[in-house]
């Protein structure tokens, strides 16, 4: 098999999966969005690590390396501002295809600039992260932080292809790897109870092995498979893609009362824990769920409960900023089991009362 061979998925764009794919970048980006430009936009340490072996094997044309300093905290209007002045100064116009090179930060915040740039250019992504592979670089999502919450201006704007080599996980800090797992645990319990049991077999393997554990690229293109038929479902999160909104709610509260000094994948384990409390509180989940995901982020060495200090008011306030917030009110996407999601009626999505949170939050 060519390493140039995209999984089968149901969208509209490429998806590689395969260890040492990053070696044909430049095959991949002639055949899905070719240019005259390439606009490598990644963070200082990701480039210095990667940022040369894509540039060399590119196709013909201008290439340039734009970077910024990693974290969170980066993805701001402000930088997104700083790169599309940059694009212009450089001379970059509809000719240019900008390639986002790291983790999830980058891939929003890349994908946000040429989903805007010229009113929209190519964007190719190519995640470094484990949680960038399984969540965000794959549906197409692109945003921006502001002071009020977490991603709240942004843009759909699916990439012209999807570029994941889990050869350059090796480099990721064990925490950053822990954290992706986070995301594949919820996509177990939002769609597949295989799946999820799978995960948590493999855990102990991966804690030994890292990434480069028995079947780690399948289980990363399982995760890829669940996300991608959710996706194709309901490309602008009208409905069922709303079920990957699981423990995000809460995670989004914990990272903005922290300041984000808190990994994604981190406040999501705690998300899960706490929504999949809420779904029991209100009778819609059954009883044991909760354990279930505490065992199961625990395994994978995530925390499970909310850090000392957050009060239940603060982060149930947090919550009200939420771009999943409706009418005033905050609906939460939570499970009736693993597996299966609540689909209130095609709506995916359950209003929660703030004293139910508040308790919960106070028990967790």
């Amino acid at each position: 098999m060519s390493h140039a061979s995209p999984l089968t998925l149901p969208l509209d764009y490429p998806v590689y999966c395969r260890a040492g794919v990053l070696l044909a970048i430049g095959e991949i980006v002639e055949r899905s969005a070719s240019a005259h430009r390439y606009a490598i936009i990644s963070d200082d340490t990701v480039s210095a690590l990667y940022g040369h072996r894509v540039v060399e094997r590119l196709p013909v044309g201008v290439s340039r390396v734009f970077t910024i300093p990693p974290g969170e905290h980066e993805k701001t209007r402000e930088r997104w501002t700083e790169l599309t002045d940059a694009l212009s100064r450089w001379g970059a116009g509809r000719d240019t295809t900008v390639i986002a090179l790291g983790g999830g930060v980058i891939g929003d915040l890349a994908g946000f600039v040429a989903a805007t740039f010229m009113r929209g250019i190519p964007v190719i992504q190519v995640p470094t992260t484990l949680l960038a592979m399984v969540d965000a670089a794959v549906g197409g999502k692109t945003a921006v932080d502001t002071p009020f919450g977490k991603n709240l201006v942004g843009s759909f704007h699916n990439p012209s292809a999807v570029v994941m080599d889990p050869d350059v996980l090796a480099t990721l800090p064990p925490e950053q790897l822990r954290a992706g797992l986070a995301e594949m645990i919820k996509h177990g319990v939002v769609a597949d109870a295989s799946y999820f049991d799978t995960v948590l077999h493999a855990l102990p393997l991966i804690a030994l092995h890292g990434s480069k554990a028995p079947e780690f690229e399948a289980l990363i293109a399982g995760s890829v498979h669940i996300k991608s038929a959710v996706v194709s479902e309901d490309t602008r999160e009208g409905g069922l893609r709303q079920i990957l909104n699981f423990g995000h709610t809460i995670a989004h509260a914990i990272e903005r009362e922290l300041n984000y000094r808190i990994a994604h994948g981190e406040a999501v384990a705690i998300g899960m824990v706490v929504e999949a409390r809420i779904a029991e509180s209100i009778g819609l989940a059954q009883v044991g769920l909760h354990t279930s995901i505490v065992d199961a982020v625990q395994a994978a060495g995530l925390p499970s409960a909310i850090p000392a200090g957050l009060s239940a008011e603060a982060l149930l306030s947090a919550t009200q900023g939420d771009k999943k917030n409706r009418s005033g009110s905050v609906r939460y996407a939570l499970p009736r089991g693993i597996g299966e999601m609540e689909s209130a009626e095609g709506r995916w999505t359950v209003l929660v009362s703030d004293d139910v949170v508040i308790g919960v939050l106070r028990a967790s």
